[in-house]
């Protein structure tokens, strides 16, 4: 029998599977972590901190019961979980950087303003 023509029949009482519950959410999360940082790291590490709750406990869910749950919804509360990481460190970093560069520019600042001060 050709392989195009094959059908696979699930017997009469098989279940549908479902999705896990904040799959996408997760992946949503963590993608939006990592594209803000472009214009604000705190909301990056906020939603990085949301979509990595999300994607642990869709992980964890899939793990108790993976019969029950899709596998691409898995993959989606995976790869969300990852991304989150990913976006949550770099939002780290970036805060970093953004707290050194400050510092030293006050500093300057304020040697600016001590140069030229009259009193």
């Amino acid at each position: 029998m050709n392989e195009m023509n094959q059908v696979l029949y699930q017997p009469v009482n098989a279940q549908p599977l479902l999705t896990l519950p904040n799959s996408t959410a997760a992946l949503v999360l963590g993608i939006i972590s990592i594209v803000s940082l472009c214009c604000c790291s705190i909301i990056g590490f906020i939603l990085g901190i949301i979509g990595l709750v999300l994607g642990i406990n869709a992980v964890a869910l899939y793990k108790q019961s993976p019969g029950a749950y899709t596998e691409s919804s898995y993959q989606n509360a995976n790869a969300g979980r990852i991304c989150s990481i990913i976006g949550l460190v770099l939002s780290v970093l970036s805060n970093m950087l953004i707290i050194i560069f400050r510092a030293k520019y006050i500093a300057i600042f304020k040697e600016i303003i001590e140069s030229y001060s009259i009193y």
